[in-house]
């Protein structure tokens, strides 16, 4: 057991025997009251937002979670397929753990896997990735003074949002997080 004061931002906890994430921790001492950790967290089965409160002295079960690095290898229903890069061990993991940030995946990417005995929790997509066009409607020149976007597919069957000079067979850079472009790959 922790005290509360040992909650960081990252931190998974049990809380009401479920784990959650904490998204934010911010210490308050209001003027004639007693200090207080207001809390957080989202929870990591059904990635509900709750906030709490606990007292400066509280105890809190922190979980421990172990992260790996994993290597995407393809998709198989609803489950993916990833690979440990120096044991070459195989596990399957849910889809919903990475959520709609899969569609930016392909082979031979490297996604963080946090473990609790030996039982996939959370699943990070990498921040950024490099993409290929697959196909968009051509660019006209002179097209870079506005901040018009048009539809462009990747390789990977994902449709975003991409300005009008990015043509087919460029290879762009993707902040997965916001789902948007973020520059073109020389």
């Amino acid at each position: 057991m922790a005290k509360s004061s040992d909650i960081k931002t990252g931190s998974v906890l049990r809380f009401n025997n479920e784990l959650c994430s904490v998204t934010e921790v911010q210490h308050r001492t209001p003027g004639n009251l007693r200090a207080f950790y207001q809390v957080r967290m989202k929870n990591i089965r059904s990635g509900k937002s709750l906030e709490h409160r606990f007292r400066a002295d509280e105890t809190v079960e922190i979980a421990r979670v172990e992260y790996n690095n994993y290597q995407f290898i393809y998709p198989e229903g609803e489950h993916i397929v990833v690979m440990h890069p120096e044991t070459f061990e195989q596990i399957h993991l849910p889809i919903s753990l990475l959520a709609d940030k899969v569609k930016f995946l392909k082979e031979g990417m490297d996604i963080k896997v946090g473990f609790e005995n030996d039982e996939p929790l959370v699943a990070e997509a990498p921040t950024f990735v490099e993409l290929e066009v697959t196909y968009t409607e051509p660019g006209v020149k002179g097209d870079t003074a506005t901040n018009t976007l048009k539809v462009g597919k990747l390789e990977t069957g994902a449709e975003i949002n991409i300005p009008l000079f990015v043509n087919q067979g460029e290879k762009i850079k993707i902040d997965t997080r916001t789902e948007s472009y973020v520059e073109r790959v020389k």
